[in-house]
């Protein structure tokens, strides 16, 4: 049964076309239980006597690395609410009485790491799923802890805490007896971990960096803004060395002449420019860029560390300002993205815009949403937080379509037809994110008007205004003042831009 197992699993990764795992070596929970008879058979199993493909759980014989007898493995491969398919294994030896269970992902590796950070301010928080990978750093800033990579787990927030706490409190006698200051910090840290746990130690924020982007903490319909907050990030190469999909090696090979800026020469490039793209297209004479023109320059993919090359272009937009498109594709790996950022310096202040859409017309809007830029729908009870989207350019029905269907794949992710998120989603959550869902879908169709707010603590967000240069009834523009976690956030705190030279004699001279 295990080399039938291992061997559909090597033709689902050797074909062609990309497919799911879970579709092909075990069923959804909740599909199986629909088609449990009072015997305990599957339907299937009764009319086809194929008990070894319609098996919920898989068993193999497996080494015990207590006592090097023979144990059971048992695997159950399923789909988590809001995530994606993940295995659960256990072990148990007959014969030393050994148990071990852990999770591992079933499908590949995302193109961007992910950090989730979610604030937990009431007890119900603490019941939160969360799927910790073999790779994923788990974080607990109010008391300094972390918690390195290691095996996998599928728990809860209380679940985690109270693990940490009990694995620091197991040698807490032998460190009373070494090292009587290390046992007092640490007892220190396992009483503010068992408040947290408990719910007597409230608000905290707890976090999981994972740079494979399978990690997770579960979200909810009702969490406000600031609440839970998702951010994806390029993984740098000793990352993608880690997780095995990179080696130093690749960046020997050897490069061609490039007729590019000095600083952009493909000697001086780690890796060396891909040999499949030839001669860029950059001009080494003029020091400006020039609207409309496309620009090529080597880089690194952030998804395999191999060499590829990125098209930058910078356009105009009337009434507001010049931005640059960038666009990135690596034919080593296939990743592909693109980018919308501002020209320009910082202004003193942010600014909000809201926009008003009454019908179809105002979908058609163009839009243009910054990086740092925060989105928020107050009649669809939508709150997208800075980052979560990168920069976009595009129209009001673009950005909410990417919105709801990003949402969906994560919550209501579909292997066939009519799979509404697994067996254990619960029903009043899922009546929350079915009213949620349709109230997108009313507003897409100009059929449910709503507000469309944009916070950019950078100014650098648009929306398209249908009487420029005269004021749009439909739109409000404000100017506020950033607060001091947005200028921490932004790095504006460390800019100096005048007399800076004075401030390095003082330090020379002192």
């Amino acid at each position: 049964m295990a080399e039938d197992t291992l061997q559909k699993a090597a033709t689902i990764e050797g074909g062609s076309q990309p497919k799911s795992v879970a579709a092909d070596l075990f069923e959804d929970m909740g599909r199986k239980v629909e088609g449990m008879s009072l015997n305990g058979k599957t339907t299937e199993d009764s009319e086809a006597n194929d008990s070894d493909e319609q098996k919920g759980v898989e068993e193999i014989e497996s080494l015990c690395m207590n006592c090097h007898e023979d144990g059971i493995t048992k695997l159950l491969l399923t789909k988590i609410p809001f995530f994606r398919e993940i295995v659960i294994t256990s072990f148990e030896c007959s014969h030393c009485h050994f148990k071990n269970s852990e999770i591992q992902f079933a499908g590949q590796i995302q193109q961007l790491g992910a950090t989730y950070t979610l604030a937990v301010d009431q007890k119900q928080d603490l019941g939160r799923q969360i799927v910790k990978s073999d790779t994923c750093v788990v974080q607990v800033p109010d008391i300094q802890l972390e918690i390195p990579a290691g095996r996998g787990q599928l728990t809860n927030v209380e679940g985690i805490l109270s693990m940490v706490s009990q694995d620091l409190a197991a040698l807490q006698p032998e460190r009373k007896l070494a090292d009587a200051a290390a046992y007092e910090a640490i007892e220190k840290v396992i009483e503010s971990l068992k408040d947290m746990a408990s719910g007597n130690r409230l608000p905290f924020a707890i976090s999981v960096d994972d740079p494979a982007g399978n990690s997770w903490i579960e979200p909810s319909a009702e969490d406000k803004s600031g609440k839970y907050k998702k951010t994806e990030y390029k993984r740098s190469a000793e990352q993608n060395s880690k997780l095995g999909l990179a080696d130093a090696s690749d960046a020997a090979d050897a490069s061609p002449k490039t007729e590019i800026r000095p600083e952009y020469h493909a000697a001086g490039m780690v890796p060396d420019l891909p040999t499949g793209h030839g001669a860029l297209d950059q001009d080494v004479e003029d020091d400006d860029i020039v609207e409309g023109k496309v620009y090529d320059f080597p880089t690194q993919c952030p998804g395999c560390s191999h060499a590829c090359v990125t098209h930058m272009k910078m356009v105009n937009i009337p009434h507001f300002s010049e931005v640059v498109i960038m666009s990135t594709v690596c034919d080593a790996c296939g990743y592909r993205t693109n980018e919308v950022k501002s020209g320009g310096g910082v202004p003193e202040k942010g600014r909000r815009i809201t926009l008003k859409v009454r019908g179809a017309e105002d979908l058609k809007r163009d839009i243009l949403k910054a990086e740092n830029c925060a989105l928020a729908c107050p009649e669809l009870g939508l709150n997208v937080e800075p980052g979560t989207l990168g920069g976009r350019f595009t129209t009001v029905e673009g950005l909410l379509s990417q919105v709801r269907d990003d949402l969906r794949s994560q919550i209501f992710d579909a292997e066939g037809e009519g799979y509404e998120g697994g067996d254990s989603m619960a029903a009043t959550e899922k009546v929350k994110w079915d009213k949620f869902f349709g109230n997108m879908s009313k507003a897409l169709d100009g059929k449910l008007e709503f507000t469309c707010i944009l916070e950019d603590p950078l100014a650098a967000s648009y929306v398209q205004s249908y009487t420029a240069p005269d004021p749009d009834e439909q739109i409000t523009v404000e100017d506020y003042a950033r607060t001091e976690e947005e200028e921490e956030h932004l790095g504006l705190k460390d800019i100096k831009t005048e007399d800076y030279e004075e401030e390095d004699d003082k330090e020379i001279a002192g």
